[in-house]
């Protein structure tokens, strides 16, 4: 729980700095614009009158973004300042939604229903310990013959080092502990120099076999030869709006997708 409360003081102060970024682009979300990227989007289908579950859903701007296209959500993060202002998006923009703060092992404290979806996304699994554990809460929370959908970095990426060498393993290690000095959006400098992450990689193997141990039937994997966020070093934009490595280009997976059914 200690680790866990590192990352929850973190990205309290890191959400802030997010949510003022041109990164983000909140004001653009503000007059409409979607948050959601064409992969998610196609994937997931016609999603209205679905009841959602979004895990680790940052500051709410995703989780709106499907309430816009007719689900009904649920925002669950383990930020307060996070769930702060998705309350706050989503009371100005007149979106309804529920947040709530919790760890993600934790759910079943503060969440008692059940979802025709459960969600998540983008540098999400990295900050889990325990992906078996990960997957039963998911499976919990699923209706039967519900959906789970995630669309995530590869776990390739993660091996590279600042120079595009592979330095780091694939396969799932010690904790990786890293100083935090700065985010992946402009101007966004911390201000607690002890800010620490603490964070795991996963293969895409135990990510597939946590899900298929606790009854979800996978439906599909993709796997992307391209970023759509330039957030990680040496990227270029190979077109608009998917990033490539400057080294390899889209000879190595960028990110992949997963969906699955509860059986």
């Amino acid at each position: 729980m200690e680790i866990f409360e590192h990352n929850r003081e973190s990205w309290n102060e890191l959400t802030t700095l997010h949510s003022e970024s041109s990164f983000y682009d909140v004001e653009g979300f503000k007059k409409g614009k979607t948050s959601l990227n064409h992969i998610e989007i196609k994937e997931l289908g016609d999603i209205k009158r679905k009841k959602l579950l979004h895990l680790q859903c940052h500051f709410g701007m995703d989780t709106l973004s499907l309430a816009r296209q007719g689900a009904e959500v649920v925002g669950v993060d383990i930020s307060d300042t996070s769930i702060q202002k998705a309350n706050e998006l989503s009371t100005e923009l007149e979106i309804p939604a529920k947040f709530v703060r919790s760890n993600v092992y934790d759910i079943e404290n503060v969440l008692n229903e059940t979802f025709d979806i459960v969600y998540t996304s983008y540098g999400a699994v990295n900050w889990l310990d325990d992906l078996d554990k990960w997957a039963k809460i998911i499976s919990r929370y699923l209706k039967p013959n519900g959906i789970f959908y995630m669309v995530e970095f590869h776990p390739f990426i993660y091996t590279l080092n600042d120079n595009s060498e592979i330095s780091n393993s694939y396969f799932k290690s010690k904790p990786i502990q890293t100083v935090v000095e700065k985010s992946y959006t402009e101007k966004s400098e911390v201000c607690n120099k002890n800010m620490k992450h603490i964070e795991w990689h996963h293969s895409l193997s135990e990510v597939l076999n946590s899900l298929i141990a606790n009854g979800l039937k996978i439906e599909f994997l993709n796997e992307f030869p391209y970023q759509v966020y330039n957030c990680f070093p040496n990227l270029t934009e190979n077109e608009k709006g998917q990033w490539v490595s400057e080294k390899y280009g889209n000879k190595i997976p960028h990110m992949y997708s997963i969906k699955a059914r509860k059986i």
